[in-house]
């Protein structure tokens, strides 16, 4: 499926970009892919914590202590323990190490800087932090190493089916989901990384805001986020085949030739 099929069918009001990098030295030329429809910006929900578990590490002189908060951050997604990590470190300070890192800058989000997953990002700038991430591993730096290694322990629910879809039982996943008690949507987004030989990564990134607006059915998630009940299956019934279709597209664009 193309890009211009997914996107021409979007609901009225639905926001949806996919983003993807395969680079490396020693391999094909460099190629990146990148769409947009509705929205350039979205909020990122849960979709960086990864990231920021790595930036974080060095500014934690406790090593256990970061481990005790960054791996259930990623494995399981833990906003509790990402709070801990964000606040104890600083919002700007994270944010000011990823630039420096990868060359993406994003803001602290207004009116409440503790709000991790308030901060707005477009899925190429998420590409290439992941991408940055990614070959940081392969080259050895050990955090890093050790992040991508909980990212391919994320399971269940949580992966929305993407290593399937794309053919890469051993990628790494980072998902996303939410929906504001301000927002008349649900926002899912994914960030898959492929394994490649050498210091070569191929990363492919979809974000999605997909029309949320009956009222009773949002009374009954927002109640669910508010008793820490998992929310993800309605995300899957929303956004799930959309986001698997993007990420999929994205790689075949990328030129990515998925194992049998």
């Amino acid at each position: 499926m193309s890009f211009d099929e997914l996107l021409r069918h979007l609901e009225p009001g639905a926001s949806a970009q996919a983003a993807g990098i395969r680079r490396g030295y020693g391999g094909p030329s460099a190629r990146t892919v990148c769409v947009s429809s509705g929205l350039t910006r979205l909020r990122c929900a849960s979709l960086l914590k990864p990231l920021y578990a790595w930036v974080a590490a060095p500014r934690i002189p406790d090593a256990e202590r970061w481990r005790r908060h960054a791996q259930p951050a990623v494995v399981i997604s833990s906003n509790a323990d990402t709070v801990n990590l964000w606040l104890s470190v600083g919002p700007g300070v994270i944010l000011d190490d990823l630039h420096h890192r990868t060359g993406v800058r994003w803001a602290v989000p207004n009116g409440d800087p503790s709000r991790f997953g308030s901060v707005e990002v477009a899925a190429h700038e998420v590409a290439t932090a992941y991408a940055a991430l990614a070959q940081s591993a392969l080259a050895g730096d050990p955090v890093a190493e050790t992040i991508m290694g909980w990212m391919r322990e994320v399971s269940g629910e949580q992966t929305f089916g993407i290593r399937e879809a794309v053919r890469a039982p051993s990628a790494g996943i980072k998902c996303g989901w939410y929906g504001g008690a301000d927002e008349t949507c649900l926002r899912t987004h994914a960030v898959a990384v492929i394994p490649r030989r050498g210091t070569r990564t191929t990363v492919a990134v979809a974000m999605t805001a997909q029309p949320y607006t009956d009222e009773r059915e949002r009374e009954i998630y927002h109640a669910r986020v508010a008793e820490g009940f998992p929310v993800e299956a309605e995300h899957e019934k929303v956004g799930g085949r959309l986001l698997r279709s993007l990420l999929t597209t994205t790689l075949a664009e990328l030129g990515h030739t998925p194992h049998p």
